[in-house]
C-alpha cells in the first residue's frame, strides 16, 4: 500500500519476533498528523501531498492562512511535501464536493482530514524513514571516517589517531577535493531504507531496527519501492 506521514522519534527498545529472536525496535509517534494540501501535475508540474504534524504556539502568518484554508484549527509545527511519482497509478487526486482529496486502493483522504498510519500502512510492510542524524561536532579521521591511525610503537606516541599523508609530490602539487579529514560529523538529512513495520496503531508506528536523530527528532516515513 502506499503510504505516508510525519513522526517522531518517541522510543527505541527491543522487542522478539514470532521465532523467539530479539531484535531491535523505534516507537515513531505521529499524531497529530494532518493533510493540508495536493498539488497535481496539471497545475505544479509535479504530484505530491503536504502533510503537516506537531503543535506549536507560535505560528507564522502565512501558515496559519494555509491551515485555516484547509480547515484545520490545529497549529502545526512541521511542514513537509511528499512527492507521489514513485506509487504510480494507485495513487489519485480526486474531487468530491469541492474538496481535494487522494485515493489510494479504496481508501480516501480529503484535504483537512487526519492522516492515521493504521489506515495506511499495515504489519510487515517495509519504510523508508528520512531524518537529520545527531550532530557528533568536530571530530577527527579516527572517529570520522574509521581511519586505522598510526602505528602505536617506534616513537610514534603523538601519531595514534593522525590521518597521515594528505598531498602528492610536485604533480600534482595540492590537495583533491573531497579529501577525507577530520571535520564536523552528523547533522545531516540520512535515509534507512527498506525497515519492517512492526505494529501499527492510530497515533504510532513501530518499526525494526535504529532510525536517525534524537528523540522528539522529526521523521518523515513513506511506503518503500
Amino acid at each position: 500500500m502506499a503510504g505516508f506521514i510525519l513522526g517522531q522519534k518517541s522510543l527505541q527498545s527491543q522487542a522478539f519476533n514470532e521465532k523467539g529472536v530479539r531484535m531491535p525496535v523505534t516507537s515513531i509517534k505521529t499524531a497529530p498528523c494532518y493533510l493540508i494540501n495536493i498539488r497535481e501535475p496539471k497545475e505544479n508540474g509535479y504530484f505530491s501531498v503536504k502533510i503537516g504534524f506537531g503543535q506549536t504556539k507560535n505560528i507564522q502568518k502565512p501558515v496559519l492562512g494555509e491551515l485555516t484554508k484547509a480547515g484545520i484549527k490545529t497549529p502545526l509545527r512541521f511542514l513537509r511535501e511528499f512527492r507521489l511519482e514513485r506509487f504510480g497509478d494507485t495513487v489519485k487526486a480526486i474531487a468530491e464536493e469541492k474538496k481535494k482529496g487522494l485515493q489510494i486502493g479504496e481508501i480516501k483522504i480529503f484535504v483537512g482530514d487526519e492522516v492515521k498510519p493504521a489506515v495506511l500502512f499495515k504489519k510487515g510492510e517495509f519504510v523508508d524513514v528520512s531524518g537529520v542524524s545527531k550532530g557528533k561536532g568536530f571530530q577527527g579521521v579516527v572517529k570520522r571516517h574509521h581511519f586505522a591511525g598510526g602505528p602505536h610503537t617506534h616513537g610514534q606516541s603523538d601519531r595514534e589517531r593522525a590521518p597521515g599523508a594528505i598531498g602528492q609530490t610536485t604533480t600534482p602539487g595540492r590537495v583533491y577535493r573531497g579529501k577525507r579529514m577530520a571535520g564536523r560529523m552528523g547533522g545531516k538529512r540520512v535515509t534507512l531504507r527498506n525497515l519492517e513495520i512492526v505494529d501499527v496503531k492510530d497515533d504510532s508506528l513501530v518499526v525494526k531496527g535504529l532510525v536517525p536523530g534524537e528523540k522528539s527528532a522529526l521523521l518523515e516515513v513513506i511506503s518503500a519501492k
